[in-house]
């Protein structure tokens, strides 16, 4: 019996994967630590423990305990624009805890299976032209959230290569769905235009920078591919998990508008601008298909409209 062990588990990615490994993987036990006092997937069949992850003596503890085959990474702090605001605390969560995670995994002999969650935002600013980014490219991260993803894929290399540890590493393009909290980008704009449906279909939308372009996956499919990855991945590789496809933020804006039917006028809240931003982020996830097989099964327009419904429910 398998048991695994998810960190982060509170989070919106945890709930699909959680799904989906019950469905893929159903004799196998699942454990999960947050920092939550109370975890909502629970009920779901997760074992939780409450854990600050910066505590690396409980850390250390706990994992000699439940010595787990799997862990999932999931655990940070996922906001680039909360990076600006606070990135002391950002750096920290994304880079410090994972640390304390393989430092454990080495002290203790467990022979883990660790998938390292990174991010897209690794890649930095490349222009059009050379696009899709492949996991091959130098990395040039802008924001301090990237930079504590590159210093988290760096320490997945190092104790994979120097101690052995078997760590698969991923650059997560950004991810949709159901149940997204509305602090990030897309579920903003469900959110807001479906407010407006709902108050005779006509206002005012507050956006950002919407000419930016962006590769976006249903986080069904990132489950997916990180249980694709734990079987056949291989130990210090990195792979891009991403649709492939890219898509320019008004676009997104304009699809969700047409399927309710409404009539915005959009405002550019300098709030919501960044310091700095890539313009335009697709991935190539021919690396990941090839190593697991694994393909898309959700299009970007029906996820919208499962997010619509979400709301409606």
């Amino acid at each position: 019996m398998r048991k695994i062990l998810i960190t982060g588990v509170c989070g919106f990615v945890a709930q699909h994967l959680i799904r989906h490994l019950l469905q893929r993987e159903p004799d196998s036990e699942l454990f999960g630590v947050d920092v939550a006092p109370v975890c909502p997937w629970e009920s779901l069949g997760v074992r939780y423990r409450r854990l600050d992850l910066i505590d690396k003596e409980s850390l250390a503890a706990f994992l000699a305990e439940l010595a787990p085959d799997w862990i999932i990474h999931l655990a940070s702090v996922s906001s680039v624009s909360a990076s600006w605001q606070k990135p002391v605390e950002s750096f920290i969560n994304n880079t410090n805890i994972f640390l304390n995670i393989v430092e454990a995994l080495h002290r203790l002999g467990l022979k883990t299976r660790l998938l390292s969650v990174g991010s897209s935002e690794e890649y930095g600013n490349y222009p059009p032209e050379k696009m899709p980014l492949r996991e091959e490219y130098e990395l040039h991260p802008n924001n301090p959230y990237s930079v504590a993803r590159v210093s988290q894929e760096l320490l997945s290399r190092l104790y994979a290569h120097s101690y052995g540890l078997d760590i698969v590493i991923t650059r997560s393009f950004n991810h949709i769905g159901p149940g997204q909290r509305d602090t990030f980008v897309v579920p903003s704009f469900v959110r807001q235009l479906v407010e407006l449906s709902r108050h005779n279909g006509r206002g005012v939308l507050h956006v950002g920078n919407i000419e930016i372009i962006r590769d976006f996956l249903d986080v069904r499919d990132v489950a997916d591919a990180y249980y694709r990855l734990l079987r056949t991945g291989r130990s210090g590789e990195i792979y891009n998990v991403c649709s492939g496809r890219g898509t320019r933020l008004r676009t997104v804006i304009d699809t969700i508008a047409g399927f309710l039917g409404v009539d915005v006028d959009i405002q550019v809240d300098p709030a919501r601008v960044r310091p700095a931003d890539n313009l335009v982020i697709i991935g190539d996830n021919s690396k990941l298909r090839a190593a697991t097989g694994w393909e898309p099964r959700h299009t970007l327009e029906a996820t919208l409209k499962e997010m619509i419904r979400s709301l409606d429910a």
